[in-house]
């Protein structure tokens, strides 16, 4: 199956939910503890191609200097996206005051998430920094920060971090991660972007914070609880007759970049319903039989990708020119072509629709090695 070949699928450790409960402060006191640092996609590595996994105190005094941007600071971030926990005023409106039964936990608390243990006892936690980049303006696509790259005085001075590592995207280095390593710093990566895009009760509107070690965030006026999304989508490697692969060039992006069709499942939709309603849409071109193929979680920021290979009814190719601007069927030669010539610039290796464009070749893609 496709999805024994997904570094971003693998995991090692025992998310251990039973001890949610208990939030993180016992954790934050044993010595053994080892924490990420994690913050709009990106997670702290080692010139290894390793997490850069350090002790609480390291990771409060590290974050506390990304944040300020002054490598000789340790000072403990208390803020959420510029809003104050424990205040009044959260993103410039005025909180519930005095209508919560809920006591609100320390600002703190907001920072930490539990992300489970492995074998040896080890407990692993992320810490968010909180400020590294700043909010996007309103009306921005909700994931606008993943792939837009930081401007120059977003990035922190490499003097902030320890010698020997650096940000790193995990979009850019989650095929080079460990299985454990993988494991830990997807879900991070899912988790600081859920709390950063959930900051208030979808009912109420009023201020939550976070419970249950980061896996859960409370409205502080009403009491009801909110938990992290995830938005099912459907990607699908397209054949036909000729066992030839429908690639398309989506508008959002650069010049080169080709991949299988996906999109998102919609309200009361199934999967095999979605490949075939997705396919027809975008390209006009019309599937059959459905079969699956594997699964990723794909933390850009909440999403299931659900893998399958579907079988074309008809070859006509018609793009939207909305969302795709070009489609096209390749042959396995074609491909190899393309790809060799640097014409086509396939999915990145941490993905599952690389991974999909492989079962159907047989083989690696083999890039060009300026890329």
């Amino acid at each position: 199956m496709i999805v024994d070949e997904l570094p971003l699928s693998r995991a090692s450790v025992d998310r251990a939910a039973e001890r949610r409960g208990d939030g993180v402060q016992a954790a934050l006191s044993t010595s053994t503890t080892r924490v990420l640092l994690v913050d709009d996609g990106a997670v702290v590595t080692t010139v290894d191609g390793a997490l850069a996994l350090v002790t609480v105190d390291e990771a409060q005094a590290l974050a506390g200097a990304v944040a300020t941007g002054d490598a000789s600071s340790g000072a403990e971030v208390h803020g959420v996206g510029g809003r104050e926990l424990g205040g009044r005023e959260v993103g410039g409106h005025a909180d519930h005051a005095g209508a919560s039964d809920v006591d609100a936990p320390d600002a703190a608390d907001d920072a930490w998430l539990l992300l489970g243990r492995d074998d040896e006892g080890t407990t692993f936690l992320a810490r968010r920094v909180l400020g590294r980049r700043a909010a996007p303006p309103t009306g921005s696509a909700s994931d606008v920060l993943v792939h837009a790259p930081a401007s120059a005085d977003e990035v922190p001075p490499a003097a902030v971090l320890p010698p020997g590592t650096a940000w790193s995207p995990l979009r850019v280095v989650g095929a080079a991660l460990s299985a454990r390593d993988a494991g830990l710093a997807t879900a991070a990566v899912a988790l600081d972007a859920w709390h950063a895009r959930h900051p208030r009760c979808p009912r109420c509107g009023a201020v939550t914070v976070s419970v249950q070690a980061g896996w859960v965030r409370r409205c502080v006026a009403d009491g009801s609880e909110h938990y992290p999304r995830t938005d099912p989508a459907v990607i699908m490697a397209v054949l036909d007759e000729q066992d030839r692969i429908l690639l398309a060039h989506a508008a959002a992006w650069p010049a080169g970049r080709w991949s299988t069709l996906a999109g998102f499942v919609e309200p009361g939709e199934s999967l095999e319903h979605a490949v075939r309603r997705e396919v027809a849409e975008e390209t006009g071109v019309v599937v059959g039989d459905v079969e699956y193929r594997g699964s990723q979680p794909w933390p850009f920021p909440a999403s299931l990708m659900v893998a399958f290979r579907a079988r074309a009814r008809s070859t006509a190719v018609t793009a939207d020119g909305v969302e795709v601007l070009d489609a096209r069927w390749f042959s396995r030669d074609d491909l190899r072509a393309a790809v060799a010539a640097g014409e086509v610039v396939p999915p990145g290796p941490a993905s599952i629709a690389r991974a999909l464009v492989e079962d159907w070749l047989g083989e690696p893609l083999r890039e060009p090695t300026a890329w």
